[in-house]
């Protein structure tokens, strides 16, 4: 990648000096005698370490940042405008209320950085040169500003102003893209599995062939918006208007007058295929089906294919599902009251105000002969926001990244459970039993021994 040199416009520094003028801003920053704000406008600070550096207010107007290493600078309300980021390291940087308007973040990697009511819209450098003063574009080599081809996992943008922007083919996977500003923006080929998009614009945005799994669409705005081949299988839909929105050949969840037999012939077969070994009957593949509603009580779907399918409000209750593939699936307000669902996988599964009460989600021991070990219950990176688990037996299983917000958990055992990065805020955690649990990175525990 060629990075843009110009004498006359842009002057390179060295790591000391930089790091001169860094420890003079970072007393500036937090009020200390002796410091002064950093101006590295039109800088060439290429290639340069400002990790883990208080970078508050700095003025970057137009600088040279491309392959920079900036993991964790804390950047917040910084000038960044008309930027060159491309290929920088910005994972977990602190980038909220930062002016990055015409600023080029192509190829970038800002896993898990805060960019909370940034400033991403379109701009342009523009100086004077000659006598007549004509303006020219002092980034002439850049096409596009913006997210191509960056990796933003976990990233936080709500609120940010991203319009008019190039996000071609980006990772967007589980950000929180909430009340941001897209606009007109180009987001073909993207990933956004698994986002927040409630309360986001996208009017007149580009989605086309943007993926989409697990994202939640809540008061989201996409008039006139793009989705021509985009992928919506397991994304979950609250409160939206599709009047004004192209939905040529997108994929989404197929309903049940399309599958080749009816509901009870198919839990039929399986139970034959699940009785026999699978000898006789067929397995259940009722991936990407839409069964909202349906009476699935009682029935046994045991090692099922459910992925990406739609159960909202289904009554699933004394039903079994062990080891079935739930990925992707959407359960909101379904009932799941004493299920057995033992080594079922529920990944990234929205199971919002669904109930499982008295549920098992322990964990299915394999036999010897079958090659032996644990096949655990997967909830990893689920939503389970206001979810009833009251008395449930989770134990063994994996819960990372789960979302538990406002979830009942009283006397549910989740013991000898992985709960990394898992979110317990406002959960009702009375008798829940945690015993030898991982819980690094967890929030919403401070009162749990």
């Amino acid at each position: 990648m060629s990075i843009r040199r110009d004498k006359d416009q842009w002057e390179k520094i060295t790591q000391q000096a930089l790091d001169e003028i860094i420890a003079s801003h970072e007393l500036f920053a937090k009020g200390q005698m002796g410091g002064t704000r950093a101006k590295l406008k039109f800088i060439d600070m290429s290639y340069l370490d400002l990790a883990d550096r208080d970078l508050r207010g700095a003025d970057f107007t137009g600088a040279l940042l491309c392959h920079a290493e900036m993991q964790s600078a804390l950047l917040a309300e910084a000038n960044l405008f008309g930027a060159d980021m491309r290929s920088a390291q910005l994972a977990r940087a602190d980038l909220s209320r930062t002016d990055l308007r015409g600023a080029c973040l192509a190829k970038a990697d800002l896993t898990r950085a805060n960019l909370e009511e940034a400033d991403m819209r379109e701009g342009q450098l523009l100086s004077t040169k000659g006598v007549g003063g004509d303006l020219n574009n002092l980034a002439p080599d850049v096409t596009a500003t913006g997210l191509e081809q960056a990796t933003a996992r976990g990233a936080n943008m709500s609120g940010a102003r991203v319009s008019n922007s190039f996000i071609v083919q980006t990772d967007l996977t589980d950000c929180n893209l909430s009340n941001a500003k897209f606009i007109r923006a180009n987001l073909s080929l993207s990933n956004m599995t698994g986002c927040n998009l409630e309360g986001a614009d996208f009017t007149e945005a580009n989605l086309s062939g943007a993926i989409f799994h697990g994202a939640s669409f809540s008061g989201t705005l996409l008039d006139h918006a793009d989705l021509t081949g985009a992928d919506l299988i397991g994304a979950v839909f609250d409160g939206m208007d599709f009047t004004n929105v192209d939905l040529n050949d997108s994929k989404v969840a197929q309903t049940i007058d399309k599958l080749d037999k009816s509901i009870q012939q198919i839990v039929h077969d399986h139970v034959e295929w699940v009785a026999s070994n699978g000898k006789k009957g067929e397995r259940a593949d009722l991936s990407v089906t839409n069964l909202a509603g349906a009476d699935m009580s009682k029935v046994n779907l045991s090692a099922a294919n459910l992925s990406y399918a739609v159960l909202g409000s289904a009554d699933l209750s004394r039903s079994e599902m062990i080891m079935s593939d739930l990925t992707f699936v959407d359960l909101r307000n379904a009932q799941l009251n004493r299920a057995v669902l033992r080594g079922a996988k529920f990944l990234r599964a929205t199971l919002d105000d669904a109930s499982f009460v008295g549920a098992d989600l322990s964990s299915v021991i394999i036999a010897s002969r079958a090659g032996g070990g644990e096949w655990r219950t997967s909830m990893d990176h689920a939503r389970a926001r206001r979810t009833q688990f009251n008395g449930a037996n989770m134990t063994n299983g994996d819960y990372v990244g789960t979302d538990f917000t406002g979830a009942d958990l009283r006397d549910a055992d989740l013991s000898g459970s992985l709960l990394q990065d898992a979110d317990f805020t406002d959960a009702d955690l009375r008798g829940t039993n945690m015993n030898k649990t991982d819980r690094r990175g967890a929030i919403g525990l401070k009162d749990v021994t």
